[in-house]
């Protein structure tokens, strides 16, 4: 614990040159911040193991978190501290990205590439820019966020000094945002059909950004001004992301709630003692629960947390094995209907993990 809170206070300057990858990593995890690992050098996720670069496989079928490996980007990215040291204390070369959207972030990526203007309009998707406007001098994401910005009446994003701002290797800026709670946004690039403006990237749903600190061979993301924690997304940019297409469509089915009934049935969990059953009963509610998320909710990890514990369960004598995969089941098959190939190999994984630890609630394992 000691040794934990070190690591965050010396790392409140979000230098790369005072904290390494594991506590950059453990930082962002700290504030809910889900992690994966970079390439070393790279901002780009580390590579896959040999099983997800098979072609048609991809992140829903894949038995690699349930295993503790990392895979398919921000797929698996986590806030297990157990598996974060694993990870970053086996590869202290890795970088740190935070997947945006399980994190409740909003990321308004700011380039200044040297690139061809083009057409006016595409500068400020949905707003027209007359051919008496002179464009000399505007030659990146930095004034097209200050034009929008200016006509909206309020100050640049990059000049949002009560937010945490990330400097890029390239001079591009990072501007991170706490979303507004039940919207969620999408990513977009600057030269898409989604798009906020030239050479500004939304990074949110769906995508990632690179961590405060890391460092690239390209150079450092490195965090400017005074402010180390992101602010509420602004009302006045959260307009503007409605209105050029940042939130998914409205025909788009709303996430389903959990139905009471599942709800008390995973909450019992019958079969297991009392101490027990309340402890897995607790983990198959969080399961459950993911059929309100349609991704994002870290699901496989929390079935194979509950599998774990029903594995120990099972191995204390506090649950009958075959109670114990009904139950994983029938979360599994309520939040991720269609996907029971996926679940069944997190359960059998999880289950086969937990055996070799009985656990006795109470008592001694």
């Amino acid at each position: 614990m000691a040794s934990e809170l070190h690591n965050s206070r010396s790392y409140s300057t979000l230098s790369a040159s005072v904290a390494g990858p594991l506590a950059t990593a453990r930082w962002c995890a700290g504030r809910g911040w889900p992690v994966h690992p970079l390439s070393p050098g790279r901002k780009t996720p580390a590579g896959n193991c040999e099983d997800c670069r098979s072609p048609g496989h991809d992140h829903r079928g894949c038995v690699c978190p349930a295993a503790g490996r990392w895979c398919h980007g921000f797929h698996a990215a986590t806030l297990d501290f157990a598996r974060i040291e694993q990870w970053w204390g086996a590869h202290p070369g890795f970088g740190v990205g935070v997947a945006c959207g399980p994190a409740g972030l909003l990321v308004v990526d700011i380039d200044a590439h040297e690139r061809q203007l083009p057409g006016r309009d595409r500068l400020l998707p949905g707003i027209g820019i007359s051919d008496g406007i002179d464009l000399t001098g505007l030659v990146s994401g930095f004034h097209t966020i200050a034009v929008l910005a200016a006509l909206r009446g309020v100050p640049s994003p990059a000049d949002d000094e009560t937010t945490l701002r990330v400097r890029t290797p390239s001079g591009g800026l990072h501007v991170w945002y706490r979303a507004h709670t039940g919207h969620r946004w999408q990513c977009s690039t600057g030269s898409g059909g989604r798009a906020l403006a030239w050479q500004v990237d939304i990074r949110a749903h769906g995508g990632y950004i690179v961590a405060p600190g890391t460092v690239t061979d390209a150079g450092v993301y490195e965090a400017v001004g005074s402010a180390r924690e992101p602010a509420p997304l602004p009302d006045w940019l959260a307009r503007e992301l409605e209105r050029t297409g940042h939130l998914p469509p409205a025909h788009e089915p709303a996430p389903r709630p959990v139905p009471p009934r599942a709800r008390q049935a995973v909450l019992a969990a019958g079969g297991g003692r009392a101490a027990g059953g309340r402890l897995l009963g607790a983990l198959l509610a969080e399961v459950a629960a993911c059929a309100a998320v349609a991704e994002g909710a870290a699901f496989s990890e929390k079935l194979n947390r509950a599998a774990y514990t029903a594995g120990g369960l099972v191995a204390g004598g506090q649950l009958a094995a075959d109670e114990a995969e009904r139950l994983l089941r029938e979360a599994a098959e309520h939040a991720r209907p269609g996907q029971e190939r996926r679940c069944e190999a997190i359960i059998r994984s999880g289950l086969s993990a937990g055996r070799t630890r009985p656990l006795i609630p109470g008592g001694r394992a």
